[in-house]
């Protein structure tokens, strides 16, 4: 399976779920919103956002760089399992075609290793 190392540093944003002021992040390369009845979290670029409730800095995000059919079952599930067995924490993204899995900055470079290591392929 093919992956693929985002270059920017991303946070996770919690925002009140009536918050609408996210206009100028939609031209970026990549970008999660998602709202439920009691917030609103987006996925962005560091120092997207100025007016947040919470964020999370550090994060670099991996893709997993197929375009992945519904019927594909223990993608996700294989990968965070060989990263949970060496202490590292995921956040998983997911859309229609893929997914992306953030890891704090300071585990991508072991986390890079340990999935190389388990026949991934990665690029850079």
């Amino acid at each position: 399976m093919k992956l693929l190392l985002l270059e920017n540093d991303y946070s996770i944003f919690k925002f009140d779920p009536d918050f609408s002021h996210y206009e100028k992040i939609l031209s970026d390369e990549f970008f999660s919103i998602t709202k439920t009845k009691d917030e609103l979290s987006i996925a962005a670029l560091e120092n997207s956002f100025s007016d947040f409730l919470s964020k999370e800095d550090g994060w670099k995000i991996i893709k997993i760089d197929e375009e992945l059919d519904f019927s594909l079952t223990g993608i996700l599930s294989k990968i965070s399992a060989v990263l949970a067995g060496e202490d590292i924490g995921i956040f998983v993204l997911s859309t229609y075609n893929t997914d992306y899995i953030m890891i704090k900055k300071e585990n991508v470079n072991k986390a890079v290793n340990i999935l190389i290591n388990n026949g991934y392929l990665l690029n850079r």
